[in-house]
């Protein structure tokens, strides 16, 4: 009867474990580091401090797949380089040298597949993302940056009982300058590293 007992005891821990860890909807907060910058000439080369806060949705479809939405508020900073009014139509010298941060709402819809356990997963897919912050920060031009970008993520996420911890590459895939120029038709591109800590129910 002991053996019996311990023996249903052993597959109910058992279960509830592995229900833990394959739990079919799980939801969370989440929050870290933005580490980002700009890339388009005319800008300070290299990745910037800034941070990013939100909540996400987990759906697990199958064993070993299923699929992730996020909402992201992101914040980064760039700067623009010493010529900067040398190489843009219409822009002054004050624009030289100037600190801009770019706020974005993001939506990453992203997939999860399982790396061999539940609890380690590669994430890949797009991210949608609507600039809320001013778009008229150069003071000659009506809207130095579009509204949105289109980007993509890959990364990896740790799935621990309670706490989650992720790390993902971002890379925008449109141009995200809004300035009008005949001498200079480079893209601007947004590029970021995100590291963050969250909290799963």
């Amino acid at each position: 009867m002991k053996k019996l007992f311990f023996a249903a005891a052993f597959m109910l821990a058992a279960a509830t474990t592995v229900n833990a860890q394959t739990k079919f909807l799980r939801f969370g907060v989440k929050g870290g580091a933005n580490l980002g910058k700009l890339d388009g000439t005319g800008f300070q080369d290299g990745f910037k401090l800034g941070y990013h806060l939100g909540a996400f949705a987990q759906v697990n479809l199958v064993k070993g797949f299923g699929v992730q939405g996020e909402l992201i508020f992101s914040s980064s900073k760039t700067e623009t380089a010493d010529n900067f009014d040398k190489i843009y139509e219409g822009v002054s010298t004050s624009e030289n040298r100037k600190k801009i941060s770019l706020n974005y709402l993001s939506i990453p819809l992203l997939a999860n597949i399982d790396l061999g356990t539940p609890r380690f997963k590669l994430q890949v897919g797009p991210q949608f993302g609507a600039l809320v912050s001013d778009r008229k920060v150069l003071g000659a031009a009506n809207e130095a940056f579009k509204g949105g970008e289109i980007s993509g993520v890959a990364g990896l996420w740790l799935q621990l009982p309670i706490i989650n911890i992720s790390a993902r590459y971002i890379i925008g895939f449109n141009d995200v300058k809004g300035i009008n120029s005949v001498t200079n038709t480079s893209n601007w591109k947004n590029q970021g590293i995100q590291l963050g800590v969250g909290v799963s129910f």
